[in-house]
């Protein structure tokens, strides 16, 4: 007899659980219903808040690369300042030292041409000069006799 009634007591303890297990799914299925109506009529309220949320990141998104884009370009901005000046001074430099070697090549062209027996430019110069004297001097004794 024992045995039958631990059997039995066993039965309705399986048949409790299986209640309520079956009470529980029931509990969650009509829990998923809720959710899906209530999804329904606050759904679209709910999905315009995101939208406004959304909004909101994107403002700050855009308000925080605008701010960063500017300080990118007024620091490239300085860097080209700089890089310009530089250039200037190193342009200055060039032209001073372009112009010493131009002189010397001037100077090296014009000796070797006067070692050929070439006049200079300074020496037709003179002969001009000297030339443009006699004219003259021919002149004012042509015009006394």
């Amino acid at each position: 007899m024992a045995k039958v009634a631990v059997k039995k007591k066993a039965e309705v303890e399986s048949t409790k659980v299986l209640n309520d297990v079956k009470a529980y799914a029931h509990k969650v299925w009509l829990a998923g219903l809720g959710a899906y109506v209530k999804a329904g009529k606050e759904g679209s309220e709910y999905f315009k808040e995101l939208v406004k949320a959304g909004e909101g990141v994107e403002k700050q998104g855009k308000q925080l690369v605008n701010a960063q884009v500017e300080a990118a370009n007024s620091q490239i901005t300085g860097q080209i300042e700089s890089v310009k000046s530089s250039v200037f001074g190193v342009k200055e430099k060039v032209e001073v030292q372009f112009d010493k070697v131009e002189k010397a090549f001037d100077n090296r062209v014009a000796s070797a041409l006067n070692r050929l027996g070439i006049p200079s430019k300074h020496d037709v110069e003179a002969l001009s000069a000297k030339l443009d004297e006699l004219n003259a001097l021919l002149e004012r004794v042509a015009r006394t006799k």
